[in-house]
């Protein structure tokens, strides 16, 4: 008798476990693997905890500053108009023509060039960083960044695009439309419009294969470039934007950013109600502007959506064009980047 009321007291604490364990596997991130910016992720066969305590328990911080927000038809229009100029990979008449529409578009701003010859598998090739500086009243610096080359094997092809490398770089147009004209109420915005970010691994067209070496050649010249010069100690964040104009945008975690300003980037999204939109799954982006930043010890964010048509079929294809992509994603990442901002300007 008395082993029966053991064994009833032990079923009931096994299916109370059973219970509680259910309920915790409902809070699970899924997590997966990219291989470059290049990739798609690739979804972990058993979801794990995440590595952040959730949102709600997150602690809270009331913005600082002026609210800004994006204008998604101003933001369209620059898309058509970058679009127009047809491919834009490095060497190429596109790109040459979208340095002179970006310093046109930044004429009456603080815009620098950061001018470079990339020694490349396919030989000596013309790079420039256009960098946009708008003062604030607060001693240090946020960078917001975005590439604006296409994929440099796709140059023989009708490849424009227009998710991976003109959506986002009309998205820092258009916050460059909020901050001109005002007195920043908190960190100085720097935009960093960078060159050479696509992988050029032979000279070869149509090899599509990632090689970290022979990519990133903007951003590694310009984080080796701040760091010589002390400008990396000054920069507070970082923000990288990297096809986000998906029309079914789905922004991951990456797991190669910085915890605690992802944590900041979700406050801003709830904080807008947006978000459905951000962090529903997390993975590794190896290959992407940020890093060479992380590796000088910057705080960095990779705001991207890699889940680009079925199984990332859109994603370095002849299919990346203007219908896949939306101006309300460009709003949502816009308006939640420069709410992260003002959060970040009444941190202490």
């Amino acid at each position: 008798m008395n082993a029966c009321r053991t064994w009833s007291l032990l079923a009931l604490v096994c299916l109370f476990v059973s219970f509680t364990g259910c309920d915790n596997n409902r809070t699970a991130v899924a997590s997966g693997s990219v291989s470059g910016a290049s990739g798609a992720a690739t979804p972990a066969t058993q979801p794990v905890e995440p590595s952040q305590p959730p949102p709600a328990q997150a602690p809270l911080v009331k913005p600082a500053g002026q609210v800004l927000r994006v204008d998604p038809a101003r933001a369209w229009l620059y898309v058509k108009e970058i679009l127009a100029f047809g491919p834009r990979w490095d060497g190429s008449k596109g790109q040459e023509k979208l340095g002179q529409y970006l310093h046109a578009k930044l004429k009456n701003d603080q815009a620098e060039e950061d001018a470079f010859v990339a020694e490349t598998p396919a030989g000596k090739i013309p790079m420039r960083n256009i960098v946009a500086k708008f003062p604030g009243t607060k001693d240090g610096i946020i960078v917001l960044g975005s590439h604006i080359d296409t994929n440099y094997p796709l140059r023989k092809t009708s490849f424009v695009g227009a998710n991976d490398g003109a959506a986002t770089t009309a998205l820092l147009l258009a916050i460059a439309d909020q901050l001109r004209g005002k007195k920043l109420e908190g960190y100085s915005v720097w935009l960093a419009f960078f060159d050479g970010e696509e992988s050029i691994p032979t000279n070869q067209p149509g090899d599509l294969s990632w090689s970290d070496p022979e990519s990133l050649y903007g951003s590694r010249h310009l984080a080796q470039k701040w760091e010589k010069d002390g400008t990396n100690k000054k920069i507070k964040a970082f923000f990288l934007l990297d096809m986000i104009g998906d029309k079914d945008l789905d922004i991951l975690r990456d797991s190669n950013s910085t915890p605690w300003l992802l944590d900041l980037v979700e406050q801003a999204a709830r904080r807008l109600g947006y978000q459905s939109y951000f962090f529903q799954y997390s993975s590794t982006v190896s290959g992407d502007d940020h890093l060479p930043f992380k590796d000088c010890g910057v705080p960095v964010a990779d705001i991207i959506d890699l889940d680009y048509g079925y199984n990332g079929a859109f994603h370095h294809s002849v299919e990346d064009t203007i219908d896949k992509i939306s101006p309300k994603s460009l709003q949502v990442t816009g308006d939640v980047v420069l709410e992260a901002i003002r959060l970040l300007n009444a941190r202490p």
